[in-house]
């Protein structure tokens, strides 16, 4: 089994970190990772803002019930969508959500802890305000990234007779 495959079976969703910083080097990564991913005719339809500033973070950890994860994380990037290269809405979300994917999969190969936040979409004028969101954008998630409190995580998913089927859907795998 290959690197990508072990890694994306091993990865889990990080809420707790340790004071350890993150390295710009390792943000650069990560972001390059996002741009990565594929998008339709190539547009890449994303927009990242890396927030550091712990007074912005304080702010965001107000927008969500997720306080405790993002006043933890070492680091925040928000994910948005730019309507100004968009072509098809389905396609561009999906494409981000490729971007986000491939963004928590370098967090855990680079060793780092890291948790998709979607609930903060509930605030996302509060959170556009906050970090003066111009309005060709729409935010998509807040990725919180830093360094794993170790600890055991676990998680499980539907097997594949529940979710895949034959030809159509009468005829189960």
């Amino acid at each position: 089994m290959g690197n990508t495959i072990k890694t994306i079976f091993s990865r889990r969703s990080v809420r707790e970190f340790t004071k350890e910083d993150v390295s710009d080097d390792d943000i650069t990564t990560i972001l390059e990772c996002g741009c990565w991913a594929p998008s339709g005719l190539n547009n890449q339809p994303w927009k990242f803002v890396i927030i550091r500033e712990q007074e912005k973070i304080r702010k965001l950890a107000e927008c969500t019930r997720y306080t405790k994860t993002v006043l933890g994380a070492n680091v925040l990037i928000a994910v948005y969508f730019d309507h100004e290269t968009s072509y098809n809405r389905t396609k561009d979300i999906q494409a981000i959500g490729a971007a986000i994917q491939n963004m928590l999969l370098a967090c855990d190969e680079l060793g780092l802890g890291a948790v998709w936040l979607g609930e903060i979409l509930n605030q996302e004028d509060d959170v556009n305000t906050i970090l003066n969101a111009p309005k060709n954008v729409e935010l998509m998630a807040v990725i919180a990234i830093g360094h794993p409190v170790e600890k055991k995580r676990t998680s499980s998913r539907k097997g594949l007779e529940e979710v895949v089927f034959r030809e159509d859907f009468n005829t189960k795998w």
